[in-house]
């Protein structure tokens, strides 16, 4: 399928899911709150998912190798400038309107980049002549089941047949995927052989727990400056700008110097000073905190965060030959995601554990043992990094051209 017009469809359910329905809010006393959901959010989810991987696609193919760091450090650094912008404006609308107004943000942006993604970007195809159906599925069920557990666990509880369920339907959907991919599939989504490429192992296995730590965190940390130090959502939007905007400014000079040095110095620095940040910030958290004392815990996080989101999609899409490159980018994607939901998950079975949303008091008592995790986290990503190889290898034989069948496939199907 053709990746720049993919990507484009991509922008465009993005706009025309955006507009809100009178959904119910939810809480802001989450995990507690009702979560609600409707057929528009999970076309801006999927248009999401196809987007974000796409983008590394394409830079990797625009650019040679010896200037792709440069390119997706600002990559970073852009992706550095919504994360950081989201929480601003996000408080802004939501103090000056209402909550639902945020959807509305992405009409005019996806609009705006419609006619400019037709027109700039190179239509680009991938190696393989049909779609993996079979595997597709199974890991869409596999992905989904792992990712509604830890989803649901807060609210109906880790031992609960709910929970205990998704997991075992995830489990059960990821091995016969990888049995699929394995020895069955004509044309794999995923070879599975680039799993035993070390570059490619250890990038994303950094992706997964530099997401766990740092979604668990944003979870955690946007609570605090609202629910244990009462600011408003606009407040702790602009409060937390010298951990948010840290990659807008340190991304691009990652990527830039990894040409040079390799990705696993800066994976294993940035790793390093995430968690330093977060066992800091956790260190200082206490009922009536000032602001002061937090900036530069917010800093250190920030500048090991930032040192990571450019050097681990460097790694990810040069383990691979080019034409796979957004293979790489979509595991890596996946895997990012599916972290993302089990730091939420892990920062709020600890939260929950040790505070509550009773008092100011009680809320800061379970932000530094959910912080102490997060930080946790960040440190086993660090020594997953230093066994990354140290400079990007050989990207190997090219993937499985257009029109070639894999032998063995052709014999198990018989």
């Amino acid at each position: 399928m053709p990746r720049s017009a993919t990507g484009s469809g991509g922008g465009a359910c993005t706009s025309s899911g955006s507009p809100s329905s009178p959904w119910p809010r939810p809480s802001p006393r989450w995990p507690r709150g009702p979560v609600s959901s409707s057929p528009r959010g999970c076309s801006r989810a999927a248009a999401a998912a196809v987007l974000l991987p796409l983008t590394l696609t394409l830079i990797s193919e625009a650019f040679p190798a010896e200037k792709r760091g440069v390119a997706i450090g600002v990559w970073g650094g852009v992706t550095g400038l919504g994360v950081a912008a989201g929480p601003v404006l996000g408080g802004a609308v939501t103090e000056g309107l209402s909550w639902q107004w945020i959807f509305w943000l992405n009409v005019p942006t996806g609009l705006a980049m419609l006619p400019l993604a037709a027109l700039k970007l190179r239509e680009s195809h991938g190696p393989r002549p049909q779609l993996d159906v079979v595997g597709l599925l199974l890991a869409a069920v596999g992905l989904t089941g792992l990712a509604w557990a830890p989803v649901r666990a807060p609210q109906a509880g880790w031992g609960s047949a709910e929970v205990l369920g998704a997991l075992a339907v995830g489990v059960v959907f990821v091995a016969a995927f990888l049995g699929w991919e394995r020895s069955r599939a004509c044309y794999p989504m995923l070879p599975l052989g680039y799993f035993r490429r070390r570059a490619f192992s250890t990038a994303n296995a950094v992706a997964f727990l530099t997401f766990m730590s740092l979604l668990g965190s944003l979870f955690v940390i946007t609570q605090l400056f609202q629910l244990g130090l009462g600011n408003s959502p606009l407040q702790a939007g602009v409060r937390i700008l010298v951990w948010t905007g840290m990659p807008l400014l340190v991304a691009p000079l990652a990527g830039a110097l990894a040409d040079r040095f390799g990705n696993r110095p800066f994976m294993f620095g940035g790793l390093v000073l995430q968690a330093a940040g977060l066992g800091l910030l956790a260190w200082q958290v206490q009922p009536g905190v000032s602001y002061g004392r937090l900036v530069l815990p917010l800093i250190v996080a920030g500048i090991g965060i930032s040192m990571v989101f450019p050097t681990v999609a460097n790694a990810v899409t040069s383990a691979v030959p080019p034409a796979d490159a957004g293979v790489a980018a979509g595991v890596n994607n996946a895997l990012r995601e599916l972290g993302g939901v089990f730091g939420v998950a892990a920062a709020a079975a600890v939260f929950t554990h040790f505070g509550g949303y009773g008092s100011a008091r009680e809320f800061v008592d379970g932000c530094g043992p959910a912080l102490w995790v997060s930080a946790g986290v960040a440190a086993a990503g660090a020594l997953v990094a230093a066994l990354a190889p140290a400079r990007a290898p050989a990207r190997g034989p090219e993937a499985p051209r257009a029109g070639t069948r894999r032998p063995e496939a052709s014999r198990a199907r018989v």
